[in-house]
């Protein structure tokens, strides 16, 4: 079982680190404009990153808990499948929420 919940866990830095790529890739496609482009394919995943590390993570500095962590988790998890179907690739958008969905409640049933 341990095993698992260490799969578990990486899986959910997978998904991290998918969140921020995602939301580049929709910066760098949501304007014709260069230099926006630019501003939003780099400083889309920065703010997100900077979000999930003041709030979010497991070494927060300013942890959150119970509705408002799990608020912010939906969020930060949930708006890449959004970006993922606006930005017609509605299979990955499907597939990265399944493994969300069952990441996140591994993670609360495994209290993780």
């Amino acid at each position: 079982m341990e095993a698992l919940k260490t799969v578990n866990l990486g899986i959910r830095f997978i998904l991290e680190i998918a969140v921020l790529v995602i939301l580049g890739y929709w910066g760098f496609h949501a304007t014709p404009s260069p230099l926006l482009k630019m501003v939003l394919g780099i400083g889309t995943p920065l703010v997100a990153a900077v979000i999930w590390g003041l709030f979010g993570a497991p070494r927060a500095p300013y942890t959150l808990t119970g509705l408002p962590f799990f608020m912010l988790e939906i969020v930060i998890f949930g708006l890449p499948v959004i970006i993922l179907f606006y930005l017609e690739k509605q299979t990955l958008g499907f597939i990265y929420g399944i493994v969300v969905a069952i990441n996140l409640v591994l993670v609360k049933i495994w209290d993780q």
